[in-house]
């Protein structure tokens, strides 16, 4: 074999080389074009053959003990001194490799994964990205995340199933490139040159990649929605989101409304995003559920819209007392009333959006085309939920 390839060799290189002076008929060039595919050829077939070639160590041979002199060694030190020449990271005990792998970042995981079979399979364990996912990306995942990725995953394994019968496909016209001219090869190696990149499966590290690469698109909602335009103070409406690493913000793309097409949002910090806190959409009547229980003081968000083509979005508010009651707490009865007053105090006193009342009992879409809908209510329970509204609040009183 080898002599039948260095005597090959010259022939390649004189078909590729040359330079004639007047062009070449066609069928000189696919005549070189399958020299040169031969040869490739030849090189792949010998490659496994050299590799198993390997130069002896002298660390692996033994000498018979007949030729020992006395008072040296015996052969199995020197095999003792090549063992620990070849310890590596995956001869620790288990709980001192875990013990590694969990103190690394998400990079430096990525690129332990890479090193081997063995530890690629280790560093995608789900334990390992669990602190991860929940450290930075905790704070938007939740239901609507998660079947999201589900979704994301189910897309791309249907797009595998498609290119893999393209593929099919062209291995056939390689095939049949066989009885017709030479030029229909160029086709198969472009083919076959063209990288795959990996799936994603379903495992922490793959959501975690996913979202970093920007390539998911994560259902979540949007505070002060288009860089805090004076319209939407304290509001939090739906979106999807999109990471950008290298500012390490957000592209936010807000659903069409009205007559507006799809907006797009650059730069949105993490401040502004919470995920979503109930899985109604974002054109549906949210079912309110604490009707019964609010009281004076209480602190809520309600859907409003500005029309029926819009979308809703939650508003912050609070639960205000009757006209008829002058506030005291001892003697308020506010609570035992079918109609319940909502107080936006971001606005001027004297503002048509200061004050606004719902039905207890009835309460389903209320409003008209000049002061828009409310919607459904949800009553706020944590404390922290009211500090992120209370951080937003804006500098300046709207009219």
């Amino acid at each position: 074999m080898l002599f039948f390839l260095v005597s090959f060799f010259p022939f390649v290189v004189l078909l590729s080389k040359s330079l004639p002076l007047e062009p070449l008929p066609q069928w000189a060039s696919e005549t070189r074009l399958v020299s040169i595919l031969l040869f490739q050829e030849v090189l792949s077939f010998l490659a496994p053959l050299l590799e198993r070639c390997r130069p002896v160590r002298a660390g692996n041979l033994t000498l018979p003990s007949s030729m020992m002199s006395p008072g040296k060694g015996r052969p199995h030190r020197v095999e003792n001194v090549e063992e620990l020449a070849e310890m590596s990271v995956l001869d620790l005990p288990e709980l001192a490799l875990d013990c590694i792998l969990g103190r690394l970042s998400p990079a430096g995981l990525c690129n332990m994964a890479a090193v081997c079979g063995s530890l690629k399979e280790r560093c995608r364990s789900d334990h390992l990205w669990e602190k991860h996912m929940k450290e930075k990306w905790g704070r938007l995942i939740g239901n609507a995340a998660r079947k999201e990725w589900k979704l994301y995953l189910a897309s791309t394994r249907d797009s595998a199933v498609g290119a893999e019968d393209i593929n099919r496909s062209k291995k056939w016209t390689g095939v049949l490139s066989c009885s017709w001219p030479i030029s229909w090869l160029n086709f198969r190696i472009d083919s076959g040159n063209k990288h795959k990149s990996p799936l994603p499966d379903d495992s922490i590290m793959s959501w975690y990649r996913s979202l970093e690469s920007g390539k998911l698109w994560l259902p979540a909602q949007v505070y002060n929605r288009e860089h805090g335009h004076v319209g939407f103070m304290l509001s939090c409406y739906d979106a999807e989101v999109s990471y950008d690493c290298s500012t390490d913000t957000f592209h936010a793309r807000y659903p069409p409304h009205g007559r507006r097409m799809m907006i797009i949002e650059e730069g949105v910090q993490w401040d502004r995003l919470r995920a979503p806190p109930v899985s109604t959409p974002a054109y549906d009547l949210h079912i309110s559920d604490c009707l019964s229980d609010l009281r004076a003081g209480d602190h809520i968000e309600i859907q409003w819209r500005r029309n029926k083509e819009f979308p809703y979005g939650w508003w912050y508010g609070v639960i205000g007392h009757l006209e008829s009651c002058d506030g005291n707490e001892l003697f308020c009865h506010c609570h035992l009333s079918d109609t319940v007053i909502l107080e936006f105090n971001q606005y001027t006193p004297g503002s048509r959006w200061r004050r606004a009342s719902i039905n207890r009992k009835a309460h389903r879409e209320e409003g008209n085309e000049t002061d828009g809908f409310f919607g459904g209510i949800r009553k706020l329970q944590s404390k922290d939920e009211i500090a992120k509204w209370r951080q937003l609040w804006p500098k300046d009183v709207l009219v």
